[in-house]
């Protein structure tokens, strides 16, 4: 069974597939994929700098991220334009690794999974994780040396709270403290361990 998990800039994903990790859970996460694929020697990389020429490579020869991410944002067509290079080599290696798991269900970490119409279809469950859009800006700029417009550009290129939340099979709510978040992950874990069992 697949779960497909999200959630806004913010939002706390990566602390909940940490705690559904260890559960012994298989967590695939797509941002992982992506940062091996645009790293040094990555797989991606000379298909970008084909794209976009040398200068969105940073010195290590990885991608220079932040010159990259406000190319894309400024320009539709450059984004698409990264995002054709980058969505089937993504595709590929979670593929490979969902194939690789042995488990009775895998996470799957999607950023923009409800933005990306083709992974909602792919998974099983999808289970946002939900905190107030305050809250999101407040840890993104505590965690980054983004500007609050930045912050804000970012929340809006997304998936609005509503439309996540409408997409969601399950919610986890973690606008509160880590005992309360580690309940939720216990109990969604025995949930769908006993939905996978029942086939």
């Amino acid at each position: 069974m697949l779960v497909g998990l999200t959630g806004g800039i913010g939002s706390g994903k990566s602390t909940v597939a940490e705690l559904f990790a260890r559960h012994g859970v298989p967590i695939v996460d797509t941002d992982a994929i992506a940062h091996a694929l645009t790293g040094p020697g990555g797989a991606a990389m000379p298909a970008i700098l084909a794209a976009f020429g040398a200068g969105v490579a940073a010195a290590d020869g990885g991608l220079d991220r932040a010159g990259m991410r406000s190319i894309a944002f400024e320009d539709p067509q450059a984004r698409r334009r990264l995002e054709s290079i980058l969505h089937p080599m993504i595709g590929a290696e979670t593929e490979r690794q969902i194939a690789a798991a042995r488990s009775p269900y895998v996470i799957v970490a999607i950023p923009l999974l409800v933005e990306s119409g083709r992974w909602a279809e792919r998974v099983d469950r999808v289970l946002v994780v939900d905190c107030p859009v305050e809250e999101q800006k407040r840890r993104v700029a505590a965690r980054s040396r983004l500007a609050p417009e930045q912050i804000d550009a970012i929340i809006a290129a997304q998936a609005s709270r509503e439309a996540r939340l409408e997409a969601a099979d399950d919610v986890i709510d973690n606008g509160g403290d880590l005992a309360q978040l580690q309940a939720q992950v216990e109990a969604l874990h025995r949930r769908y361990l006993a939905l996978a069992a029942a086939g």
